[in-house]
């Protein structure tokens, strides 16, 4: 590898290129634009529907109980004020907490924590100094290139497979863009995320059978609150790994990727945040579908539960892989990635809404003797569709037969929120920013919330200090 005058290794290719990406490629796309101000928006609904969750609020707030900072970021639908790693940490938590965010692979809405606390502290520091603060136009900026990151980073290369969730590489992506929002250049973009990859990976142990547990809700959190600190880190001169994936024996690549280097099916622009899916049930990504088959089959078995034989699912590998589990379900996070469960909910209710991970729900009865009749197998025609990048489905189907032979079938391909059906998904996706606003807010403040939100040019506009202030209690 070619050295610099120091003696020190080049920069990684990968790492360049994102510096150079978030640095130097003009984002002018309406499209992005208009998608991102959705991504935004689901994501804050989603971040408010969380604080209903004694398990979700008793993980905020600061470090310490009582410390303040000031000018603290506000913290959405409490009454916080913290220090930007704290407030990143709180905001990508709540965002995460219900599985209800938009998915790609992984969750590219992971990175706002860190995107709005970092964009708030920057807007305050700079109104206490009598300048002008960053503006929302700013943030979705920044989310398009951390959206972009995060999934061209993931697409092409198999974390789970290794063993390991995808957290890392929100803080990759977060690491990247709140460095550059911050005044970082090149070298300090660099320094940042290399530190990111120095810190290695996360064990997805618990995601996966009887360890599941609530650390994949909070991951996002831990992911965004150390972008935020490798950023200021970086911009007070720490420096950085220029070798970080590619040095021998010891980088990222041969030390935990098996020796392979990443590689990307294109170069990155806005591809990842126009074709996120955008969920309607809080469940997980490669389940949607499935669920959607669920609630069309609901009225006709809702009446004849006890005449069910069989039900037989077919799904993509990727289901297979996270969300096929047989046995006992210990808790939320656990129900909430098992398709045998969501499917199960959503026959007998024709509905699925995140109280129905708790324990009290699932204890009825009814849920787990559908679960016992229920097989999973892949099509692999699924999974091609699924692999295709002009495809990209998250296919599930159902076929039921009952006890006197009659079968009822059902087959989703694309799920309400995929790309492919975007205008069928916009007032599903209204609705659904509503009515978690309710919980939270008064009619006032709800339909101010409303109003800054669903206008592009006006949220584009509006001081970020402005726009978290419209969601603080």
């Amino acid at each position: 590898m070619p050295s610099d005058s120091q003696g020190r290794p080049a920069p990684d290719r990968v790492l360049a290129d994102i510096a150079d990406y978030v640095i130097g490629y003009p984002i002018d796309s309406s499209e992005a634009y208009r998608a991102a101000r959705l991504c935004l928006t689901d994501s804050m609904g989603c971040a408010v529907a969380a604080l209903n969750f004694e398990e979700c609020r008793k993980r905020l707030g600061p470090m310490v109980a009582g410390m303040s900072f000031s000018p603290g970021v506000p913290v959405p639908g409490t009454s916080f004020k913290l220090d930007p790693i704290s407030a990143a940490f709180n905001i990508a938590t709540m965002i995460r907490w219900l599985d209800f965010n938009d998915a790609f692979v992984g969750h590219p809405s992971d990175n706002l924590g860190a995107i709005l606390a970092a964009a708030d502290y920057i807007s305050r520091q700079r109104l206490a100094a009598g300048e002008q603060p960053l503006v929302m136009l700013d943030v979705l900026t920044a989310l398009i290139k951390a959206y972009e990151i995060h999934g061209l980073l993931l697409l092409d290369n198999d974390y789970p497979s290794l063993g390991y969730d995808h957290d890392p590489v929100p803080k990759v992506a977060a690491a990247a863009v709140v460095t550059r929002m911050m005044g970082g250049g090149r070298d300090e973009i660099i320094n940042a995320i290399s530190n990111a990859w120095a810190d290695g990976v996360c064990l997805r142990i618990y995601r996966q059978g009887k360890n599941t547990g609530p650390r994949k809700n909070w991951a996002a959190g831990d992911s965004s609150s150390r972008a935020v600190r490798l950023a200021m880190m970086a911009l007070a001169g720490e420096m950085g790994y220029p070798s970080v994936l590619t040095a021998k024996t010891h980088g990222f690549y041969d030390s935990l990727f098996r020796g392979q280097p990443f590689t990307f099916f294109q170069a990155y622009g806005h591809y990842v945040v126009e074709n996120v899916t955008f969920k309607f049930v809080p469940a997980g990504n490669h389940g949607q579908s499935a669920v959607e088959c669920a609630f069309k089959l609901h009225p006709l078995v809702r009446d004849r539960l006890e005449s069910i034989e069989s039900i037989a699912i077919r799904t993509q590998n990727q289901l297979m892989r996270i969300m096929n589990k047989q046995g006992p379900l210990t808790n939320p996070s656990d129900r909430d990635h098992c398709a045998q469960y969501v499917v199960a909910v959503g026959l007998i209710h024709g509905r699925l809404e995140a109280s129905y991970f708790e324990d009290a729900f699932a204890a009825d009865p009814r849920i787990d003797r559908l679960r016992d009749k229920m097989t999973v197998t892949e099509d692999p025609r699924y999974t091609r569709d699924h692999l295709d990048p002009e495809k990209r489905s998250k296919a599930n189907s159902i076929e039921i037969r009952l006890k006197d032979g009659t079968i009822h079938k059902a087959e989703v391909e694309y799920p309400i929120g995929h790309p492919r059906r975007r205008a069928e998904c916009a007032p599903i996706l209204e609705d659904k920013f509503k009515r978690h606003l309710e919980h939270r807010y008064s009619h006032q403040q709800q339909t101010a919330i409303l109003e800054l939100c669903a206008d592009q040019a006006r949220l584009e506009a509006t001081p970020v200090n402005t726009f978290m202030d419209a969601f603080a209690i």
